[in-house]
């Protein structure tokens, strides 16, 4: 058994949902290096989240991030911690409806995604900034 642990760091987005599959590949060259095994993904903010779904049609992003501002919307005059600003608290409630961690198969030293899927960034913050992940490998490496 293999494993190792990794620290990303995901390119500065504007708020939405963001298809973030190659810019995490491009990172993980040691994928590579495993036959099974599973990657584990957590981003380290409480302002974004992670998400597995459709990577061909753009439209499904725009309908994600459509429905999650209707869903928590800002200005929303019951919230209370408004100090960092009218994105801050929605992003906080956007973070933990997604999560901030996914573990996906390993399989012949690529992720095991199916063919219609892609990892999905929620950047729940207008400027959110540069993001850090820890990637986590633990499989049997390639013979």
């Amino acid at each position: 058994m293999k494993m190792e642990q990794v620290a990303l760091r995901l390119s500065a987005r504007p708020r939405g949902v963001h298809l973030v599959t190659r810019e995490i590949e491009a990172q993980l060259p040691q994928l590579a290096e495993y036959e099974t095994g599973l990657l584990h993904l957590f981003l380290q903010h409480t302002s974004a989240g992670l998400a597995i779904n459709e990577n061909a049609d753009p439209d499904v992003r725009a309908d994600t991030e459509t429905f999650i501002d209707d869903l928590i919307p800002e200005n929303y005059p019951r919230f209370t911690h408004v100090l960092e600003g009218s994105d801050d608290m929605p992003a906080h409630l956007k973070s933990m409806l997604f999560g901030c961690q996914l573990t996906i198969p390993v399989s012949r030293g690529r992720m095991a995604l199916g063919t219609w899927q892609g990892i999905y960034l929620i950047e729940a913050r207008n400027h959110g900034g540069p993001r850090r992940l820890v990637a986590t490998l633990y499989g049997n490496a390639l013979q």
